[in-house]
């Protein structure tokens, strides 16, 4: 992740709004802060949203591998079991979860880039 921020920030250091928020005189925090990291942080938000799901799923694996009580083994259990308005229960809460991470993406995006409008 943290590559992928320094990647961004070299991209977005080289723009032209950059240079000209330098020759207006901004001191070089402010125009790191306001330009170049709100700018960056657009591709970082998109890589976070994405694995937000994966963290979850890795939770079922983890719950099974160390017999830790959860919501993942509430699942395989479910599963097993053949209890099936469980296995759609818990399989909502999951797709929940994903569609609640891409729209606070989707949110933190209009947020970093004011280009970003959803009207």
């Amino acid at each position: 992740m943290t590559r992928f921020m320094r990647a961004a920030v070299l991209d977005v250091i080289r723009l032209d709004y950059v240079n000209t928020a330098r020759a207006k005189g901004l001191s070089e925090r402010a125009t790191l802060v306001k330009h170049v990291v709100r700018n960056a942080l657009i591709p970082v938000v998109t890589l976070v949203a994405l694995q937000i799901p994966n963290i979850f799923g890795g939770a079922i694996v983890t719950e099974q591998i160390f017999r830790v009580p959860g919501i993942g083994s509430l699942l395989i259990a479910s599963i097993l079991a053949n209890d099936t308005p469980v296995v759609m229960a818990v399989t909502f809460i999951f797709s929940c979860l994903v569609v609640v991470s891409n729209l606070a993406a989707d949110l933190l995006y209009g947020w970093l880039d004011p280009r970003i409008s959803y009207r």
